[in-house]
């Protein structure tokens, strides 16, 4: 008895079970790794616009301020006035500057970047202006300009210079605008993403965030590498993925640019479907156990009546039979059981003829009769084909190029001893053997081997024409064909055996097909005078006689003919 573990019907269920649980929660989870991936996906594009949108924000007023820059350099009322101690007259022609500018601050320096003159009294941090004028010095157009990021009083600012001409440069006029909170803001408002500008010590400058979140990303933040692509960080419970960007803002100062999105906001709507999608995950594996166990329970209860009858089988009762109505495939298993039954005697007696015999027609005669095959003596005529010159062409070819072209060549010249009612009996290298009158008896056993090679040298014409459009060279055959008494039988051991023939005429066959390579034949089929006198009249007619030759092993000559392929 089985345990009910370990029975059919429990693995079955557990099967199903298993099935449905591993489809449905792989489902959940490739869609949930799926929506996390999209997620980081388009926060990355929706990161990387957020960049493109502030560099175009600043470099649209840079370039506005660059402009108002070089228009106010061009006044000639404002170069007396650099020359001028007239202090509030230059202070006033700044604030003009500065109202039709739209700029935040507006200085005048002289050439080493010492201020002139300032709509305000605040200097920056780090040397900026000097470094400024040198960078615009550096430029050599016409109409030197440059541009940077610097501090007045802990205050980023995005600064332009441009050069005063009388005609030469007498002065730079340099004009800023603040980063504060409405540029932040306002990149908010366009793209969705946080914006942080820190400074090097990590105070904020302007943020989109409130100061615990911004304190929480500072710490975060602390050791990443600037400038490298979009990283993924923990923040609380949440997890953002950020871009930090690291850009100087005067000597021995920096400003930390810090774009930043949740990944838990961004998967917020697909978090939903994701419990949707486990509910129904949770329904299904509920339902198939139900439907499983039921399954189960209809399918073993025919299984076990196909045991007892296997069991009533093995004990040789092979009149039993199941009396199975059912119309479907276990009712096709409970017919094929009967069959089974019926036919275990007849398997018996077949099998072990069957396992040691290979060719069609011996299982044919083996099915029909029941003959036991051994050796017997009998006349058959024997082919044997062989592909000449082969060494030397073996010697040409790649190996790949002489097999493709060897197995083209038997199997044009298997299928003309096929047609002809022959048995190809092996393959021996470039060489057929075939067998006509084994191991069925044909009377006109003889004819057909004649037929047969004369099909061969037809079929290796057309072979060259082929080979000829190749640019190949032709192939040459040689065939022998001998009719003698020869033993046919089973050779080999008890656990293999193949079918052949052997005696003295097989030996003749074969040493005809090498007369045939003798030039003064003028021939590619020899045939053996045994062969020639068992033909009809009108085919030993068509023969072209030779002469008697010496065979190998054999202290008596052979006659021979040709059997040329009769004129069109």
């Amino acid at each position: 008895m089985i345990p009910r573990w370990q029975s059919f019907g429990t693995r079955l269920l557990l099967v199903f079970v298993a099935v449905v649980a591993a489809a449905q929660f792989a489902t959940w989870f490739i869609v949930s790794r799926a929506n996390r991936v999209q997620a980081r996906t388009r926060i990355e594009e929706e990161l990387g616009r957020a960049e493109r949108i502030l560099g175009r924000i600043i470099s649209e007023r840079n370039t506005l301020l660059r402009s108002s820059a070089a228009a106010a350099a061009r006044d000639y009322a404002l170069k007396p006035l650099l020359i001028s101690d007239d202090a509030p007259t230059l202070a006033s022609a700044l604030r003009g500057i500065q109202r039709t500018s739209g700029a935040d601050v507006v200085t005048v320096l002289n050439l080493q970047g010492a201020v002139l003159g300032s709509t305000t009294a605040l200097s920056p941090t780090g040397d900026f202006y000097r470094l400024l004028v040198g960078r615009a010095d550096a430029n050599e157009s016409d109409q030197p300009t440059a541009s940077g990021y610097g501090y007045l009083d802990n205050a980023l600012n995005s600064f332009v210079i441009a050069p005063v001409r009388a005609p030469d440069i007498v002065a730079w006029l340099a004009l800023g605008f603040r980063i504060d909170q409405d540029l932040v803001n306002q990149l908010k408002q366009q793209t969705g993403v946080d914006l942080t500008f820190f400074d090097a010590s990590g105070r904020v400058i302007a943020s989109t965030l409130d100061a615990a979140h911004n304190q929480a990303f500072a710490t975060a933040t602390r050791g990443l590498t600037a400038n490298l692509g979009v990283s993924e960080i923990p923040i609380g419970d949440d997890t953002a993925l950020i871009s930090l960007h690291r850009i100087p803002a005067g000597r021995g100062n920096s400003t930390l640019i810090l774009l930043h999105y949740s990944l838990e906001e961004k998967l917020a709507p697909s978090r939903e479907a994701e419990r949707w999608l486990l509910a129904v995950a949770l329904g299904s594996l509920g339902l198939a156990a139900i439907a499983s166990r039921e399954f189960a329970r209809r399918l073993t209860k025919p299984i076990l009546g196909l045991v007892q009858h296997t069991r009533r089988i093995a004990e040789g009762n092979y009149a039993a039979r199941l009396d199975s109505r059912r119309q479907d495939e276990l009712g096709l298993l409970a017919a094929s059981f009967d069959s089974m039954s019926a036919g275990l005697a007849e398997r018996d007696r077949v099998r072990d003829l069957l396992d040691k015999n290979v060719s069609p027609e011996i299982a044919a005669r083996l099915l029909r009769d029941g003959a036991t095959l051994g050796g017997e003596e009998r006349e058959v005529t024997v082919l044997f084909a062989d592909l000449r010159g082969f060494t030397a062409l073996s010697e040409q070819l790649p190996p790949r190029e002489l097999i493709d072209l060897l197995n083209r060549h038997l199997d044009r010249m298997s299928a003309e001893v096929e047609r002809e009612g022959g048995v190809i009996d092996k393959f021996i290298g470039d060489s057929i053997m075939a067998l006509f009158g084994a191991p069925l008896a044909q009377a006109d056993a003889a004819e057909r081997a004649i037929a047969a090679a004369r099909g061969m040298e037809r079929a290796l014409a057309s072979l060259n024409l082929e080979l000829a459009g190749e640019n190949r060279g032709p192939l040459a055959l040689g065939i022998g064909i001998n009719t003698a008494r020869v033993v046919a039988g089973n050779i080999g051991s008890h656990r293999r055996l193949n079918y052949s023939v052997v005696g003295d005429g097989v030996n003749i066959a074969a040493r005809l097909q090498t007369e045939t390579r003798r030039p003064e034949h003028r021939t590619n089929i020899i045939v053996s005078a045994a062969t020639a006198n068992a033909l009809s009249a009108a085919t030993r007619a068509s023969l072209r006689p030779l002469h008697r030759v010496a065979i190998k092993g054999r202290s008596e000559t052979v006659e021979i003919l040709a059997a040329d392929a009769p004129a069109a």
